[in-house]
């Protein structure tokens, strides 16, 4: 029995070794699927990459040296006196405590002639003009624990960086530079090295979504009637014609004598109508949203249009128009994509390019005090597959790159847009059409959401009418909802 015990054993001992062996060798030479992501940890990578949030210490002091001293006196049984001095001191009558602000007489020079300054009352140690107490908290590095330099102050963040040249996750990056790059006068620069957190000034998530723009015609029509605006909608926004070429449609093929400036006021009213509809419209949602941003043109400048879509029903979720490629407009579009939801479902998968603003967004929805959400952005890198997690993702990508050529045919013709708000209520009309009056051939030639409502009408001019009577009675709902709130 004894000997058949110790030939098990033996044979367990060498399967544990023949285990380890394969294991090993897996490793090292077959890239399995859930590894997929060890490929981005290159330095290659790291500037797409958003670290981990900061360490943030709280150090203000909640008490005062008064209260300070009754406490000794309730602890110790006496107070702490003030400071025995051996020779004149320099210190100014009115300098107090940076930490508990307690006088001059319980302050004293800790290291002579080199500035340092220790209270007696609390034990802090500060120096003369000390900013470090001016904060309720400072932050720390999450790897080495040293103070956060401030080095960049931009619009609506600052860029906080950890400059200790020991720090783990400097030395670790470090290593994996090209030798090349080292030996040339910049040639870190082409990689992001430093553990870096950007601290938001401004608050996105305090911006009200459905404010309305301003200067919109009224729907009370003096010469024509909504039948005339609905044409004007039809053929703008669903043929994509111009502004000057709906009106000279308009004329050769009714005889309806109106000025492109006419046909601007009604799609910038019926934008206002209809948007509240279109983004408060319940939406089938699945477990993966695809996002992404293009350009267009203002006034002859660069401007951005942000979408983010469905990737089982297409639809669009998230739109919006922005004058810069910041975090901003990316949290106010994933705010439209995540309207109602309380919290992500299981496997959600928030899929974008390698542009830096989605994790940082990310990382602000999960910080939010009231209904935090929390989830990672999956990045689809360059153009080619060059990791394991573009090769699994590309088609997504790729979904919503169609979207985007599908709406810059649209936009072609106009030759971009005067202003800002012209470009918004266009957006929200192409929207609207393409989430409730499209055909598309992935939905067997059927709009992508269907609304009974709309089924009423034969014609698109009609369901345009249609659409902006559902747009009147979202707004008095919604209008009902503040007033009882």
């Amino acid at each position: 029995m004894d000997s058949i015990i110790l030939s098990l054993l033996v044979t367990i001992q060498y399967q544990y070794k023949v285990i380890c062996q394969l294991t090993l060798f897996i490793a090292k030479y077959i890239p399995l699927k859930q590894w997929a992501f060890d490929d981005s940890h290159s330095p290659k990578y790291q500037k797409f990459k958003t670290d981990i949030l900061p360490n943030i210490i709280c150090h203000k002091s909640e008490w005062d040296w008064q209260s300070l001293q009754k406490y000794y006196l309730w602890r110790y049984g006496k107070e702490v006196p003030p400071a025995k001095r051996r020779k004149p001191c320099d210190i100014p009558e009115d300098y107090t405590c940076a930490c508990c602000g307690a006088p001059k007489p319980f302050l004293y020079k800790n290291n002579g002639s080199k500035g340092q300054i220790r209270c007696k009352v609390c034990q802090t140690n500060f120096s003369p003009n000390e900013n470090r107490f001016s904060k309720d908290y400072f932050l720390k590095c999450p790897y080495c624990d040293r103070i956060l330099s401030p080095v960049k102050n931009r619009k609506h963040f600052i860029v906080h960086k950890c400059v200790n040249k020991k720090c783990p996750y400097y030395l670790n990056n470090l290593k994996e530079v090209d030798k090349n790059h080292l030996d040339e006068q910049f040639g870190k620069n082409r990689y992001k090295l430093h553990y870096i957190y950007r601290e938001f000034t401004i608050s996105f998530f305090k911006m009200d979504l459905d404010s309305l723009p301003k200067n919109v015609s009224s729907l009370k029509f003096r010469k024509h009637s909504a039948h005339i605006m609905t044409l004007a909608l039809t053929f703008n926004v669903n043929l994509g014609l111009s502004l000057r070429h709906t009106s000279q449609a308009l004329r050769d093929l009714y005889g309806i004598g109106i000025s492109h400036t006419v046909i601007a006021n009604y799609l910038k009213t019926a934008a206002t109508v209809i948007k509240p509809f279109v983004d408060h419209y319940e939406y089938e949602r699945s477990l993966t949203y695809i996002a992404d941003e293009t350009y267009i043109k203002i006034r002859a400048l660069k401007g951005y249009v942000w979408l983010i879509m469905d990737a089982v029903s297409r639809s669009i979720l998230g739109y919006q128009v922005s004058d810069n490629r910041g975090v901003g407009p990316c949290i106010l579009t994933m705010r439209m994509a995540f309207r109602g939801l309380k919290e992500l479902p299981k496997g959600f998968k928030f899929i974008a390019d390698g542009y830096s603003a989605y994790p940082l967004a990310s990382q602000q929805f999960a910080l939010r005090k009231d209904n935090p959400l929390n989830f990672n952005i999956t990045q689809v890198i360059g153009l080619t597959n060059d990791d394991e997690v573009s090769k699994e993702f590309r088609p997504f990508k790729q979904m919503v790159e169609r979207l985007n050529r599908t709406f810059k045919a649209s936009y072609r013709v106009s030759c971009g847009f005067d202003n800002y708000d012209g470009a918004n209520y266009s957006v929200a009309l192409w929207v609207a059409y393409y989430n409730f009056l499209r055909p598309h051939k992935s939905n067997s030639y059927q709009p992508l959401n269907k609304v009974t409502a709309l089924g009423l009408a034969n014609t698109m001019p009609g369901k345009w009418q249609l659409l902006l009577r559902l747009g009147q009675e979202k707004i008095l709902e919604l209008q009902a909802q503040q007033a009882e709130g």
